[in-house]
């Protein structure tokens, strides 16, 4: 299977579509019934979402579970751009989280002591070697990655014998991703990352979306480019819609806080998407 860049590089939008939507069905077809897509209510992941929609439409295959992970500081934005979708294309959304420090309702920043953490959650912290008295609750952050978002769904994988993941990741979109493959295998569990986006480029999903209609949030018309808590996500160009941003001379992460991009390649080690 292709996974060199460079082999793209004359492809046309099309012709990456098509390839994508070829890997999703063999994707489907050899684990029916166990596999799973991540959504995020995101520009890419709607994308994917669109992807795999149609093509368990043409081919009457069930829609995989679709992964939903509730990191405790989301955009009201996004949550309405899920469950939009959840309605339009009737999906199967799972929503997972860290009940355990969800349920505190905290405050970003605010300090939790480990000590009235789970034993789960402690075991969790001494497994990547956080040894302070507090776990301060910041989503973004590489223990807050860790306990909010890995284990969850690392949990979910286990206990419904997911043998293959969706998952929305574009070469083009950070420097860590740029080696990435279409097939990733994962350990802890055994299962497969699938990335049938990767050669699709920022400007083309927003070609996509527009030319095939594909819904979107509506932070997108207000500047955001890449969307995550929302403690440290902000406008790239505030007041500007993304696709008419110089998307190709900045980068797409301008908005997001720099910490999570400089502990990316930490966090894909112990299972981030």
């Amino acid at each position: 299977m292709m996974s060199d860049t460079t082999r793209w590089d004359n492809a046309t939008l099309d012709e990456k579509v098509h390839f994508a939507e070829d890997l999703i069905e063999s994707t489907l077809k050899q684990y029916e019934g166990a596999v799973a897509l991540c959504f995020t209510g995101g520009k890419d992941s709607t994308t994917l979402l669109w992807m795999v929609h149609n093509v368990c439409k043409r081919t009457g295959l069930p829609l995989p579970s679709c992964v939903y992970i509730d990191e405790g500081d989301v955009f009201d934005e996004i949550e309405e751009a899920v469950d939009r979708l959840t309605t339009q294309w009737n999906l199967p959304l799972v929503r997972l989280g860290n009940t355990d420090i969800l349920d505190r309702d905290p405050e970003v920043g605010e300090p939790i002591p480990v000590a009235d953490l789970s034993p789960e959650n402690q075991a969790e912290l001494a497994a990547i070697e956080f040894d302070e008295d507090y776990f301060r609750f910041e989503p973004e952050s590489f223990e807050g990655s860790h306990l909010i978002k890995i284990v969850p769904l690392r949990d979910y994988i286990e206990a419904n014998g997911i043998k293959a993941v969706f998952v929305a990741l574009r070469w083009d979109e950070h420097e860590a991703r740029g080696e990435e493959t279409f097939e990733s295998p994962r350990e802890n569990p055994d299962h497969l990352r699938i990335h049938p986006l990767l050669p699709i480029t920022e400007r083309e999903i927003w070609t996509l979306t527009h030319d095939k209609s594909i819904p979107f949030c509506e932070l997108y018309t207000q500047g955001y480019r890449s969307i995550g808590a929302r403690y440290n996500t902000n406008p790239v160009f505030a007041g500007i819609p993304a696709w008419e941003q110089d998307l190709e001379n900045t980068s797409e992460r301008m908005g997001r806080g720099q910490n999570k991009e400089d502990i990316m390649e930490q966090l894909r080690s112990l299972g981030y998407m």
